[in-house]
This record gives structure tokens, sequence and C-alpha cells, in this order.
């Protein structure tokens, strides 16, 4: 896993997160703050900063390089913006073969089947050039948005973890859910 993919869907480029677009996604995260803080781990200021977004993109560069980890940034295909984000995270080879998944989508964007293009071409890439078996993802029960996406990706139900995550600063039941591999 040392070649850096570039995915191209209709609307977006997808590229790894890397230092040299931290600039894009730290203006993705500080334009869409009040948007994303319901849905992810409390955060101090100083996360917010293109310095802490170069330290979190190098880390992952090298998570990358050792298969643990893929991180994509969607950037618009004519402004450049970044528009949303599909991460798969805690990468499990041997016998399990598995991965979790994370994602978001600028609020402008929401309702326009942005997040399923770029999930379903981020999906396609673990399956299909990383050999994955199963995707895991997890939404909080009142995010009805996520669970429609992941229903749409044919993510299936798999169960509900009571105070599973620590979200916006407070333990939050999760939904669990699971894509298999269609190959397999």
């Amino acid at each position: 896993m040392t070649t850096p993919p570039v995915i191209a869907t209709e609307r977006a480029l997808l590229h790894l997160f890397a230092p040299e677009n931290a600039h894009l996604v730290q203006s993705y995260h500080e334009f869409n703050r009040a948007h994303l803080e319901p849905w992810e781990p409390q955060r101090q200021n100083d996360f917010y900063t293109e310095e802490s977004f170069r330290g979190i993109a190098g880390r992952s560069h090298g998570a990358f390089l050792a298969g643990a980890e893929v991180k994509f940034i969607a950037l618009d295909r004519t402004s450049g913006q970044m528009v949303a984000s599909c991460s798969f995270t805690n990468i499990v080879r041997g016998p399990l073969q598995a991965c979790n998944m994370g994602y978001s989508v600028a609020q402008a964007l929401q309702g326009q089947g942005l997040m399923h293009e770029v999930a379903s071409a981020s999906i396609r890439y673990m399956f299909d050039v990383l050999g994955l078996h199963r995707i895991k993802a997890n939404h909080m029960p009142s995010n009805v948005r996520s669970e429609r996406l992941l229903a749409r990706l044919g993510f299936e139900r798999e169960g509900y973890a009571r105070a599973y995550l620590k979200i916006a600063g407070r333990w939050e039941d999760m939904v669990l859910n699971s894509l298999i591999n269609p190959a397999d």
C-alpha cells in the first residue's frame, strides 16, 4: 500500500489526506465546524489550525504506508475545495480483513448524493484494490442521514452498542453496521 491513489468520481477527485493538502482540510473543518461538531469527538480550538492538520496528515500518511488506514478527502472538480471525507481506519489483516469507516460531507452539499458518490468510490477501492472483506460503520441512532446513507450503500445493521463513543463530550449509543465485500 505505497502508491497514493487518486480516484475520480463525477463531481470530485479523491486524494489521500496528506501534508500538502492540510490547508484544504483545515478550511473544510473550520467552515463546517458547527455542522460537524454534534457528530465528532469534542475538539480543542488548536485542533482547527493548519499546523494541527499538517501533523494529523503526516501521521495519516505514515499509517497509509504501514497499511493501517486510508483517509480520502474529496475535492470538488471545479473549485478544488474539499467537500467531503471518507476514512478507513483500524485496518486489520489476517483472518479478519476488516476496517472502520467514517465520513462527512459539507453542510451546503447535504442531500445531493455527493456523500454516496464519494463513499461508493472509496469502498470500491477498499474492496477491489486492498482486498478487504468487511467494512464497519456506526452511526448515532439520531443520525437519520447516516442511517439512510449506509442503507443505500448496502450496509446491514448488526447490533446496538450502549455508551459506545464519546461524541461532543457525551457518551453516545451507536448502531453497528457492516458491509461485506460482494466478491467474497
